[in-house]
């Protein structure tokens, strides 16, 4: 028989704090939007605690927080996760002087919105999500990030053929595959070999400066958990593509089958092959061609088409194929 799960000391204060992850397409990038609480150094995600005794339910909570923090309203929300494990070895939670002795349960929150609306809200901010994950795009082609990042795990592998092994196959490296959708497993590998700047922070312990192209390419820290939290999202966003229609609440009512296809990799972070992505289209019956042209594309004029949301509940809808573009 397993041992029962831990329970908080008596007396040990319980603090439930509530993020959101909010993401939006911008410039061509997926974007998330962030809150700088004043005095903080770090960017974080719209956050806060959760009061029992003022607050009806955690959604609604999590949504005030967000519109007090950004002035933005939130549209599509789903429940993200939930972090409580006692002892756990990921960023640790931080809700502030509330929180020096007590546990952290933090519930997080994915809300889409199909345009990155300027906010106005002192210390807001989008940002392209590559700022605190670079390694993660592959659009381009292998990003320049990962020679240095690989060079600082076989230090830190030292030999050690497991942990070699997994940093092998999470970073694509020895002609291992690309796996998009593990996004957390790799920010976690980072931590735990002290490359994430948050690791150091969390142990107390004072942080050796890293060299400026090997900080740049790791990425920037954010406030308490919020990259771990953010690298859920991620995560949990790439492999939601592919078996839900998600994608569809980041596009506007009208759009291109471009811009639709640039939506899917930004999010995705790898090219698509152009053809196959339409024949797959084509072949779910997503997408309903409009009958009218769309002349702000910045060359020959391009046909406008909608989500065909009806079907939601006439039948079972899968996700978005992701043919890739092979070099």
């Amino acid at each position: 028989m397993s041992d029962p799960p831990a329970q908080p000391q008596p007396g040990t204060p319980v603090v439930i704090g509530l993020s959101a992850v909010v993401v939006a397409v911008q410039g061509g990038d997926a974007a998330v939007l962030t809150v700088r609480p004043p005095g903080a150094s770090l960017e974080g995600l719209p956050f806060g605690p959760f009061d029992p005794l003022g607050h009806r339910t955690f959604e609604l909570a999590m949504r005030a927080f967000v519109t007090e923090q950004t002035r933005f309203n939130l549209g599509y929300v789903e429940q993200l996760y939930t972090f409580g494990d006692k002892g756990r070895d990921a960023p640790l939670a931080d809700m502030g002087a509330r929180s020096d002795h007590a546990r952290v349960i933090s519930v997080d929150y994915l809300a889409l919105a199909q345009t990155a609306v300027e906010t106005h809200a002192p210390g807001s901010e989008w940002r392209p999500w590559a700022r605190f994950f670079p390694y993660e795009d592959w659009r381009d082609g292998r990003p320049a990030a990962l020679p240095l990042i690989e060079a600082a795990l076989r230090r830190w592998a030292d030999g050690d053929p497991h942990r070699f092994g997994r940093a092998r196959l999470l970073f694509a490296l020895d002609g291992a595959p690309w796996n998009e959708e593990r996004v957390l497993e790799r920010y976690e590998l980072l931590y735990e070999a002290g490359l994430a700047r948050e690791a150091g922070r969390d142990r107390g312990e004072p942080s050796a400066p890293l060299p400026p192209p090997l900080a740049a390419a790791l990425g920037e820290p954010m406030l308490s958990d919020h990259r771990r939290i953010l690298a859920t999202a991620v995560s949990r966003l790439r492999g939601k593509l592919k078996y839900r229609p998600v994608v569809f609440e980041l596009m506007a009512q009208a759009f291109t089958l471009s811009a639709l296809q640039r939506a899917v990799e930004a999010i995705a972070g790898v090219p698509l092959h152009k053809q196959n992505f339409r024949r797959a289209l084509e072949r779910a019956e997503l997408v309903e061609g409009l009958g009218r042209m769309d002349a702000d594309t910045g060359g020959r004029p391009a046909e406008l088409y909608r989500f065909r949301r009806e079907i939601l509940g006439a039948r079972p809808v899968s996700g978005l194929s992701l043919p890739l573009l092979r070099e």
